[in-house]
């Protein structure tokens, strides 16, 4: 009789398998005391309004209890968060992070006043503030937030959209209830034996090596979501038109231009990105020729995509050898790179493996307070989880060098950075588990493994920014996203992408509906680029000596002390033209070609 696979509760889970959020706070009461001295000390703020054209120290003042109470905001922000993804479920956890949100729209709603104020200074006591020794520590910080100033609201009405924070957050927040609680997709029957669908195992349940298994997991998991299809469309069109909202009364002309604005992206990076990938789609579409061919297939379904093409090899690694793995991995960044990444994937900064009501996926929450968390729902046999570790640990150990060399108002790198640093280190594991294979067959596993991510890191993420691109500039040309108009978008997409070879369900596009990552849009992209300067640094480093490593953590420790495209100028990488998204359609194209050859 065949053994049912049962999801832990979290009062089931081991300590050691658990973050350590001591860091932060030791207790709840703690924390608890922490949120009311944070409420109680936002009324300080009121006595700098309209004073802070008198004198840089008066700024200065100003500025120095902002900040003090802005990394006390943050790290009850965190914690709250965090304790939220254990089990969004939770009452407590909800309850919990609902009272800090009213707190810190309380604190957002009080500090309204201070970008306007202070791009309202006349421009010659500005200039006279940023030579100022004394605010040598925000110079940076206030040169970012004057190039604001043409979107920057009056007082009143800066205090109306941030009394609003809270509830411009409905559509994700929902949507996460929705897809991670409130949904239940039942169980698929496999040799190992019943294992409950969810988000999480649904990505394990396509790489089974059992068609029929990835099969029934594809259509129960779409079927649920198109009981619910009029609802997450209503929820999508919710939170796009909050977007186009937001950037038509700052006086932006799109969302687009919002969105790229912060990080002085051009948007032409946006749009060289697509371009260069629909020049190389032919290669994409010989890709799914080619696996369709090895999968002996007559047409590929979408749930043959991601199943590895040697199903022969298997892998099992307990979470302490995927540790030891990695650290093998990243022996090219030194010894202290290995050793703090080490000591904290073991040692209280992730949240290991999935419970009842755990938040789906991955991610790394850094914070200038306590250790950058990682929250995982690693399985031993699925290889893609090793990556995942790797680069929620690339997120991680840009945070520490950023908090370690930045003063608070620098610390915080963008997004765009942020997916260099984390692909970067898949790069590296790779290279190692290409060089350590034993085997044509392991090689031609791991080449495989490298493909599939490029696929899933540039190709994919660009359909979805093409996706949500298309998305809102429907509803800004007065368009309506519906059910259907949102699906038939989304399958012309997929059409384009997957090419010929693909045969897809009449539930396939149901796929645009249940991306998390659309209610932050415009950030998906930054996977594409990422990875793109990723292949670029990675091959430096792996290449070079001393002076390229040393490059790559000056990368790392800037953390938000430039803009992006200079800080990946610095490390040896130009984002600012296509080059490097070409490079690594040329490096997709040679590893097509080597797995051809071994598999042949």
């Amino acid at each position: 009789m065949k053994s049912e696979i049962k999801i832990k509760l979290r009062s089931d889970v081991a300590d050691i398998d658990k973050w350590n959020l001591s860091g932060l706070f030791k207790t709840e009461t703690d924390w608890e005391n922490s949120l009311k001295e944070l409420e109680n000390r936002i009324p300080e703020i009121k006595k700098y309004k309209g004073t802070l054209h008198e004198s840089a120290n008066q700024l200065k003042t100003c500025l120095d209890l902002v900040t003090e109470i802005e990394i006390h905001d943050e790290k009850l922000g965190n914690y709250a968060f965090l304790r939220n993804t254990e089990d969004v479920g939770d009452s407590k956890g909800q309850d919990r992070l609902s009272r800090y949100m009213r707190v810190t729209s309380l604190l957002g709603t009080e500090l309204s006043f201070l970008n306007p104020e202070i791009q309202a200074i006349d421009e010659n006591i500005t200039k006279n503030y940023l030579k100022d020794k004394s605010l040598e520590a925000y110079n940076l910080m206030l040169k970012k937030l004057l190039r604001f100033k043409p979107h920057v609201l009056s007082e009143k009405e800066e205090k109306l959209l941030a009394m609003q924070m809270e509830a411009r957050q409905t559509p994700g927040k929902v949507f996460t209830a929705l897809t991670d609680v409130d949904m239940e997709f039942g169980s698929v029957e496999t040799k190992e034996g019943d294992i409950p669908l969810s988000q999480s195992t649904f990505g394990m349940l396509l790489i089974n090596n059992d068609r029929a298994v990835r099969e029934k997991a594809y259509r129960q998991f779409y079927a649920k979501f198109s009981e619910h299809k009029n609802t997450l469309a209503s929820l999508y069109a919710g939170s796009v038109q909050q977007d186009i909202y937001q950037a038509k009364v700052r006086n932006y002309p799109s969302t687009r231009a919002q969105r790229l604005f912060p990080d002085n992206v051009p948007e032409l990076v946006y749009d060289n990105l697509v371009k260069v990938i629909h020049e190389n789609l032919p290669l994409l579409h010989k890709y799914y020729s080619f696996r369709r061919n090895k999968l002996g297939l007559k047409k590929l379904k979408h749930w043959d995509v991601y199943v590895p093409l040697l199903g022969s090899i298997s892998t099992k690694y307990t979470y302490e050898e995927a540790v030891d793995l990695i650290n093998k991995a990243v022996r090219p960044l030194g010894d202290e790179y290995c050793k703090i990444l080490n000591d904290g994937l073991l040692e209280g900064w992730v949240d290991r493996y999935e419970n009842k009501g755990k938040r789906s996926g991955a991610f790394s929450s850094g914070g200038y307070t306590g250790n950058p968390y990682i929250m995982m729902n690693y399985k031993e046999t699925v290889l893609r989880d090793i990556f995942t570790l790797a680069h929620e640990g690339g997120h991680s150990m840009h945070s520490f060098y950023s908090v370690k060399n930045n003063n608070f108002q620098n610390y915080n790198y963008t997004i765009f950075e942020a997916e260099v640093a984390s692909t970067f280190n898949e790069q590296l594991l790779a290279d190692y588990l290409y060089k350590n294979a034993e085997s044509n067959e392991m090689k031609a596993y791991i080449i495989g493994k490298r493909i599939d991510d490029i696929i899933a890191t540039i190709f994919r993420q660009t359909m979805f920014a093409e996706f949500e691109h298309e998305a809102h500039a429907m509803v800004e040309k007065g368009i309506p996203i519906t059910v259907d108009s949102i699906r038939s978008k989304y399958r012309e997409l997929m059409e384009l992408y997957f090419g010929p070879d693909m045969e897809l369900e009449e539930e396939s596009d149901m796929e645009g509906l249940r991306i998390p990552h659309f209610y932050r849009s415009y950030y998906v992209y930054k996977y594409a680029t990422g990875l793109s300067a990723a292949i670029a640094l990675s091959e430096k480093v792996l290449n070079g000596g001393d002076s390229e490593q040393k490059d790559y953590l000056n990368f790392l420790k800037s953390g938000g002390s430039k803009y992006p495209i200079d800080s990946l100028k610095l490390a040896g990488v130009d984002m600012s033209n296509p080059e490097p998204v070409k490079a690594a359609m040329k490096v997709f194209e040679e590893l097509l070609d080597e797995m051809t050859e071994l598999m042949e």
